[in-house]
């Protein structure tokens, strides 16, 4: 290769590096906005314009060491013993199908029982493999674990230098947890917060010793017996460390042996109202959509000076048109890479499209003022806060919809159709490289989790 040969190639590198937007990953958001139902796609869906969906492992350590009611994981699951060179080995087939037909630079659970029962190094490269399949992974986990198996995760066992700059955690935290070391059986959400606390202390206690940054989540199971307590768990996790609190709704999913009540005794609405309570003011929920809204809510906000201030605000249209400007011409855009590419990137996205200034100047203002001010803003940093609400669907009503959709039926039952479009416009999916297919979360666990479970007793067994 002659040496204009070779400046050409970089050249070529370079101005595919300072795209805005992977080719992979354009492609990928307009298949999955083709494949949507039509009664989602709206002005301010994100899935298919901003993001082709939030990704989960499965079948690759199934126990866990924590009883729940409720349990999504199925009865056999904490039969399945958990092995690091089967995780290894199939978190990589995962991640690659997941990466050939939805793009890099997507957000990837490490999910399946507790995480942390894998040994510190294979849970490592597990990560590891989600990051050079272009993932961006998040550890699940209950939060039960010591800083010292955190340590050992984060360092190299050979240097004791990292081998990560940042880390991923969701902390799962609720009083229908059975087994915590310190308190087996908590009596109330209260009880819980000086574990909740603790888990953000390991993190920060990380970065200060070893530099090793962090985002955290905070996932909380919500039933009749615990909604009640929803508002002070988010007043008093707010400010702990926490970037992230989701609520889940208890589903009829997974073993059946510990469905204890009746967990649909309220509505998500009720639920959103006391989220909102906790978190000191309205959760412009509306203003962004990610899949369907009876699935999904999701509000960007931040803290300045003690109180919370949305991103958006939903009753402002030029809020909304500056949502619409933003897509057209940032796309699907990675924002988490070193300054100087975001640089190059950003000024493109803007180039292609310089009508977005003038409506990115009048949002930025608008949240300025909200937040109180230029001189807040710069004395008090805002801290971002989101709120997510995740309702999951029964497995009784899951099945008959996933069959039918599976055979390519829609039901003429209003239910059972109802189900099949939420399917549809899920925002959480499995790859199974098998089959070449991405299935919704809910099929995962209604439909095929038992029967892969089943799979991998026989399987793990004999590999022993």
């Amino acid at each position: 290769m002659s040496a204009l040969d070779g400046l050409r190639e970089r050249l070529r590198a370079l101005e595919l590096r300072t795209r805005p937007q992977d080719p992979d990953l354009v492609d990928a958001l307009a298949r999955r906005w083709d494949e949507l139902p039509a009664h989602v796609k709206t002005r301010n869906q994100m899935l298919g314009r901003r993001t082709a969906g939030c990704e989960g492992t499965h079948g690759v350590f199934p126990r866990c060491d924590l009883a729940c009611t409720p349990c999504y994981h199925s009865r056999e699951a904490n039969r399945v013993r958990t092995d690091g060179a089967h995780t290894a080995r199939e978190v990589d087939a995962q991640m690659a199908l997941l990466r050939e037909l939805r793009g890099p630079g997507q957000n990837a659970q490490l999910i399946g029982g507790e995480v942390t029962l894998l040994d510190a190094d294979d849970h490592a490269a597990a990560l590891q493999a989600m990051r050079r399949h272009g993932r961006k992974p998040m550890s699940m986990s209950h939060g039960d674990f010591d800083y010292a198996y955190l340590e050992a995760l984060a360092l190299g066992p050979a240097t004791g230098t990292p081998r990560f700059e940042h880390l991923s955690f969701a902390g799962h935290f609720d009083s229908m947890m059975f087994g915590r070391r310190g308190i087996k059986r908590a009596r109330s959400e209260a009880e819980l917060h000086p574990y909740r606390e603790a888990f953000c202390a390991m993190f920060q206690r990380l970065e200060r010793e070893h530099g090793v940054t962090h985002y955290l989540a905070h996932n909380m199971t919500v039933t009749p017996r615990n909604i009640a307590e929803v508002a002070d768990v988010v007043r008093t996790c707010r400010d702990m460390g926490f970037r992230m609190l989701s609520f889940q709704p208890a589903a009829f999913v997974g073993n059946t042996a510990r469905w204890k009540e009746q967990y649909r005794e309220f509505t998500t609405d009720q639920l959103w109202n006391e989220i909102e309570t906790g978190a000191g003011g309205r959760l412009h929920w509306n203003a962004l959509q990610i899949g369907d809204p009876r699935c999904n809510r999701t509000a960007y906000g931040a803290y300045a000076r003690g109180r919370y201030v949305p991103l958006l605000d939903e009753d402002d249209e030029r809020d909304l048109r500056w949502v619409e400007e933003f897509v057209a011409a940032f796309g699907g855009m990675d924002f988490a890479v070193p300054p100087r590419l975001l640089a190059a990137r950003a000024t493109r996205a803007l180039g292609s499209r310089p009508s977005s200034l003038p409506s990115l100047a009048g949002w930025l203002g608008r949240f300025v003022r909200r937040a109180g001010g230029v001189r807040a803003v710069l004395t008090d940093r805002p801290r971002a806060m989101t709120y997510v609400m995740h309702a999951f669907m029964d497995a009784k009503d899951v099945r008959p919809a996933w069959e039918l959709l599976q055979r390519g039926e829609l039901s003429d039952d209003p239910g059972i159709r109802a189900t099949q479009e939420r399917l549809q416009a899920c925002s959480y999916a499995m790859a199974h490289p098998e089959d070449r297919t991405l299935v919704p979360a809910c099929a995962q666990h209604s439909v095929l989790d038992p029967v892969e479970n089943a799979r991998l007793l026989e399987v793990l067994a004999a590999a022993r």
